[in-house]
C-alpha cells in the first residue's frame, strides 16, 4: 500500500492590518495568499491535513494513551497502569476533572482541532486560485479539504458543545473574538461540508487502501452516517434516522466492504490464526472492512499502540524499553461478553493475558491484543500497523439502529446486526440469532446495538461519545452471561464511583481558552 508521505509546512496565516506596521515582508515567512502560488502547494496543503487537528487525537503516548482515550476513561470500562503519574485518566476515572484541573489537557485537544480548522479553511480558499491545478485535483483537494474541516469540526462540537465557528482563515486582527455557535448550527455546517465532498464528484470511489491511503467517498459517507445518528441524539434531538439509514445503506449497497470471516478447517473449526479478529489483527490494513484508518510507517511514524498491549512488567521480556496496558480492560468490559459463546473475549482474539517466550508462557493482567505487533514486540519496536478509525462494523450497526429507529425492526435491520453477531457467536445457529432479533420491539432491538457497539468497537473508542448521544451508561451484569442493561447516565457511577453529572455530558472548556478569549463562557456545571 503506498503511504502518503506529509509534508509538513509552516505557513504563517496572520498579516498585519496595522497601517504602517510593517513596510517589508519579512524573508523567512511566506504569508497564504502567496503560497499558493503553485500546484504542490496545494497538494501539500491538503496532505498535512491527513495528520494534524483532530487526527492528533488518535496519536499515543506509552505513558499517557492517546487523547481519543478519555472517553473510555470516563466509562471506567479501560484503566491505565500509569494512571498515578496520568493525571487524566484520574481526574476522568474519578469524574473530578474540570476546566481547570486538566486545562492544559483539553487545551491541546482544542488548540490542535482548530489548527485543522485553520489549515482546511486556508485550503478551501485558496485551492481555487492556485495556478497551473487541474480541475481534477482541485476538486480532490478542496473535496478532503471540506471533509477534514466537518471532521474536526464534528469532534469539536461532541466534545464541548456550542463551540466558535471559523470559516476564513485568520489573516488579520480582525474578528479574534469569536462568540460560541449554537451546536446545531455547527452541525449544519459538517453537515454541508461531507455532502460537498461526497457530492464534488472529487473523491474516488474505492476503498481507502485501493486508493492510495487517501479519503475516499464511503469514508465521507461513513461519517456523515454517524453525524445524523449523532443529530438525532440528545445533542441536537433532531429527528434524521431516516438520513443516517439512506447514507449508511450507500455504503453498504456499493459492494465495496464485507465483515472478514473465519477461516475453517474441514471439521468446522477455526485454524490457527484463522478467525476474522486474527485476520483484522495481522493485517496493516484490510480493504473490505477498514473504512478509515490512520496511516503508520515505521520509518516516518512509528505506530505507538503495540506498546500499550502489554502491562509494564513484560517490558524486559520485550523489545521496547516500555510497556503500558494504558487501555487495559476493566471488568466492566469484559463482563460485556459473552465469555463461553463469544469468541471476541476468548484468548489471544480480542485480548490476551499470555506470551510465550523462549518455549516458557508468561501471564499477565488482561491487556489488548488487537494491537499487537509480534514482530515490534520480539525485535524491533517499531511498527507499520495502521489504526482503525472507521469499520465496516460500525457502518452495519450504525444502519441497524437507524432503520429500526425510523422504519422498525425491518429484515434489513435484523440482517445488519446479525451479520456482527453471526460472526462473533460462530458456534451459534444463524438462525436462531436472527429469529431472537427479529421477535424484539424497536427499543429493545436499538439497546441489542448498543451492545454490539460496546463489544465490537471497543478499538473505535465511541463509548462515551455514545453516551453523550444516548445519555444511556451500559451496565454490564458479572455472571459471564454478557448482558447489558442500559441505565441512565446522569446519576449512575463509573466502574471506579466516579459520580457522572449532567455537566459530564460535555467536557469543559479549557482555562487557558476562557483566558485568550473573552467571548467564550465555560460550559454549565465546570469552574471558571
Amino acid at each position: 500500500m503506498k503511504k502518503i508521505h506529509i509534508l509538513f509546512i509552516g505557513l504563517l496565516i496572520f498579516t498585519a492590518s496595522c497601517e504602517g506596521f510593517l513596510e517589508e515582508k519579512p524573508k523567512d515567512e511566506v504569508a497564504s495568499n502567496q503560497y499558493f502560488s503553485r500546484p504542490e502547494h496545494a497538494r501539500d496543503a491538503v496532505n498535512a491535513l491527513y495528520r494534524r487537528g483532530a487526527m492528533q487525537m488518535y496519536e499515543t503516548g506509552v505513558y499517557s494513551g492517546a487523547r481519543i482515550m478519555f472517553g473510555p476513561y470516563l466509562s471506567g470500562f479501560v484503566d491505565n497502569d500509569y494512571k498515578g503519574q496520568e493525571f487524566h485518566v484520574q481526574r476522568g476515572q474519578t469524574m473530578t476533572f474540570d476546566g481547570l484541573n486538566l486545562s492544559d489537557y483539553f487545551n491541546s485537544m482544542w488548540s490542535d482541532i482548530y489548527n485543522g480548522i485553520s489549515r482546511a479553511n486556508n485550503a478551501i480558499k485558496y485551492i481555487p486560485t492556485t495556478p497551473g491545478l487541474s480541475s481534477a485535483d482541485a476538486e480532490r483537494y478542496m473535496a478532503e479539504a471540506k471533509f477534514f474541516r466537518a471532521l474536526n469540526y464534528y469532534y469539536l462540537v461532541r466534545m464541548f458543545g456550542d463551540v466558535p465557528l471559523i470559516t476564513e482563515p485568520y489573516e488579520s486582527l480582525e474578528n479574534l473574538f469569536v462568540e460560541r455557535t449554537p451546536a446545531a448550527q455547527i452541525y449544519d455546517l459538517i453537515v454541508d461540508d461531507l455532502n460537498s465532498a461526497i457530492q464534488g464528484g472529487g473523491l474516488s470511489n474505492q476503498s481507502m487502501s485501493n486508493n492510495s491511503g487517501r479519503i475516499s467517498t464511503t469514508v465521507a459517507q461513513t461519517v456523515l452516517a454517524e453525524v445524523y445518528l449523532t443529530m438525532s441524539g440528545a445533542a441536537i434531538g433532531e429527528d434524521n434516522y431516516a438520513e443516517s439509514a439512506a447514507t449508511a445503506r450507500e455504503i453498504i449497497n456499493s459492494g465495496i466492504y464485507s465483515l472478514a470471516q473465519h477461516s475453517l478447517s474441514e471439521d468446522g473449526e477455526i485454524v490457527p490464526n484463522g478467525s476474522a479478529y486474527n485476520k483484522l489483527k495481522s493485517s496493516v490494513s484490510i480493504p473490505e472492512e477498514y473504512i478509515y484508518y490512520y496511516e503508520f510507517d515505521e520509518t516516518i511514524a512509528n505506530n505507538g499502540y503495540p506498546a500499550i498491549c502489554y502491562p509494564v512488567t513484560i517490558a524486559p521480556e520485550l523489545a521496547y524499553a516500555i510497556t503500558n496496558n494504558a487501555y487495559g480492560p476493566t471488568p466492566p468490559l469484559l463482563n460485556s461478553y459473552d465469555h463461553e459463546n463469544d469468541l471476541r473475549v476468548q484468548e489471544k482474539q480480542y485480548f490476551h493475558s499470555s506470551i510465550t517466550i523462549d518455549g516458557e508462557e508468561i501471564e499477565f493482567a488482561t491487556s489488548p491484543y488487537m494491537w499487537v505487533d509480534e514482530e515490534a514486540a520480539s525485535s524491533t519496536a517499531l511498527s507499520s500497523k495502521d489504526k482503525v478509525i472507521y469499520s465496516y462494523a460500525d457502518v452495519l450497526l450504525i444502519a441497524a439502529e437507524s432503520i429500526a429507529k425510523s422504519e422498525g425492526v425491518t429484515a434489513e435491520a435484523v440482517d445488519y446486526l446479525a451479520q456482527i453477531r453471526e460472526r462473533a457467536y460462530w458456534n451459534t445457529d444463524p438462525s436462531e440469532i436472527r429469529n431472537q432479533l427479529a421477535s424484539l420491539s424497536t427499543e429493545q432491538f436499538v439497546e441489542e446495538v448498543w451492545k454490539e457497539r460496546v463489544r465490537e468497537l471497543v478499538f473505535e473508542f465511541p463509548i462515551w461519545f455514545d453516551v453523550m448521544r444516548t445519555r444511556k451508561m451500559p451496565s454490564p451484569s458479572n455472571d459471564g452471561s454478557g448482558n447489558i442493561d442500559f441505565i441512565d447516565a446522569v446519576g449512575s457511577s463509573n466502574f471506579f464511583n466516579g459520580p457522572i453529572r449532567e455537566a459530564n455530558m460535555l467536557f469543559p472548556l479549557p482555562e487557558q481558552e476562557l483566558q485568550r478569549n473573552p467571548s467564550l463562557t465555560q460550559n454549565p456545571g465546570y469552574a471558571n
